[in-house]
């Protein structure tokens, strides 16, 4: 790989109070004085201007549950929606969900890679709800409509320059939040502001009318996994809300291990239990696969700063639709040889085994553009590579189905966090079923996750309209 070079006037460097020595940051700032938009526009005005901090501590009251709202890319949507929550109380929370938001609030997530960078909750009933330290919390000048100031902080070419521009540092990268309020945008009056979000109303109609259509993959995995196995979904779901749990004290001096964690006798899932006994239809899972682990960047050593041949999977890129390419870490030829005993490949499974357990990939390093010995796994995996034929795609959906995710609940332990190791896995079971009826459920659950995909690339249309109008009207 050849040098990378860049020509920058000191004075330009002044500029930035943390005098940073960063090509991606400096180039853009000099080539482009904040006017994102490339606004012609003589009259331009600064986010600083119109975005004002707003932040409130949230006040836990004991013994009332809360909703928690972390930054992770799970619990928001592309158009800011909430789509899950972590429960909190007053004793048990993490420290940095702590801000309550109004409805006259606009956050924004000062993480690299949000989803969705900007969040306005219009008429949503927020008094239950938390958030984290990681959202940016404004109040909107008068003179400007908040809703048009949260389209332009979506738009793509903003979320462009914070991804790939003033962001800051490596891994889990963040951007400081006076780069983001030095942006300039056009001074537009408010009553043509007021005629631009109209325009957008009803195209956001449309969207949420599509999304009404989308079925969470796991609901499309556990339906049909539920019918062909016989499996009372509704039952399991009523299930996973009891809190009561048994230990029969008379065994624990008989368990070597004397483990008396609450968690390992709970009986919650018993109903489940008592049908994968069946021996006909259930096997251990290490009777198909081959298990091994990932492994640490060694200590000391830290990912690539520049762009190499050798990627560094987490967690953290894993979720239901595949990896996320755009976000996994490159690491050096040096440290990638230190690693290279923990590559996947094509055709192998990871699961993660700590802290949010069972995010689950099939590997295929041609779709990901890698080098097949290329891809390292981090140590809060475990590796299954296949050694009988199998139909991948089937045993990929059964490891986000509600058989599989109960069984991990079953066997985790917890110290700090959660972890499974992989002594457990011979006790998880797994379908022991034909290469014909295992094409079977897979191509079923394949052929209606794709008509979700259709209905989400609509969605993504619908948004890309909002987005020409935005650009359009500041340019």
């Amino acid at each position: 790989m050849g040098l990378k070079t860049f020509t920058i006037d000191f004075a330009e460097l002044r500029k930035d109070p943390h005098l940073r020595n960063d090509e991606k940051y400096h180039s853009f700032l000099f080539s482009s004085d904040w006017n994102l938009f490339n606004s012609s526009s003589k009259k331009l005005i600064q986010l600083k201007d119109i975005l004002s901090d707003d932040y409130t501590l949230f006040d836990y009251q004991e013994d009332e549950e809360y909703k928690g709202i972390p930054t992770g890319q799970t619990y928001l949507d592309e158009d800011g929606d909430i789509r899950e929550f972590q429960p909190v109380n007053a004793e048990n929370h993490p420290g940095r969900l702590k801000y309550k938001v109004s409805n006259d609030n606009i956050l924004i997530s000062s993480l690299r890679l949000a989803k969705s960078p900007a969040l306005f909750f219009e008429n949503k009933d927020l008094s239950e709800y938390v958030f984290s330290n990681g959202f940016y919390i404004f109040k909107v000048n008068n003179d400007w409509n908040k809703k048009f100031i949260l389209y332009i902080l979506r738009t793509r070419k903003l979320k462009n320059i914070l991804d790939n521009h003033i962001y800051r540092g490596i891994g889990i990268s963040a951007y400081k939040k006076e780069d983001l309020l030095k942006i300039k945008i056009p001074l537009i009056p408010k009553p043509k502001q007021d005629e631009i979000v109209s325009q957008i109303k009803p195209i956001e109609k449309k969207i949420k009318e599509l999304k009404a259509q989308i079925t969470r993959p796991q609901e499309v995995i556990n339906k049909v996994f539920a019918r062909e196995f016989s499996f009372d979904l509704e039952k399991f779901e009523k299930s996973k809300k009891e809190k009561f749990f048994e230990v029969d004290f008379s065994n624990i001096s008989k368990n070597n291990l004397t483990r008396i964690s609450s968690h390992f006798h709970h009986i919650k899932l018993n109903f489940l239990e008592e049908k994968i006994k069946d021996k006909d239809y259930w096997i251990s899972l290490n009777t198909k696969f081959k298990l091994s682990g990932g492994k640490r960047v060694p200590k000391g050593k830290t990912f690539s700063h520049e762009q190499t041949e050798y990627y560094y999977l987490r967690p953290t890129e894993v979720n239901i639709w595949g990896i996320d390419k755009n976000n996994v870490l490159y690491i050096t030829e040096e440290i990638y040889n230190q690693l290279k005993r923990y590559k996947i490949k094509t055709g192998e499974f990871c699961i993660s085994i700590v802290g949010t357990l069972g995010k689950t990939a099939l590997i295929d390093t041609e779709r990901l553009e890698i080098e097949d010995d290329n891809l390292i796994l981090s140590e809060n995996f475990i590796k299954l590579t296949p050694t009988q034929e199998i139909n991948d795609l089937f045993y990929y959906y059964f490891f986000y189905s509600f058989i599989f995710e109960a069984q991990i609940d079953r066997e985790y332990t917890i110290t700090s966090i959660k972890k499974l190791g992989i002594d457990k896995w011979s006790y998880i079971k797994i379908p022991n079923v034909p290469l014909s009826s295992q094409r079977k459920i897979a191509d079923e659950i394949k052929a209606e996750l794709d008509k979700q995909e259709e209905i989400k690339q609509q969605i993504k249309n619908e948004r890309n309209k909002i987005d020409e109008i935005i650009e359009k009207a500041i340019k």
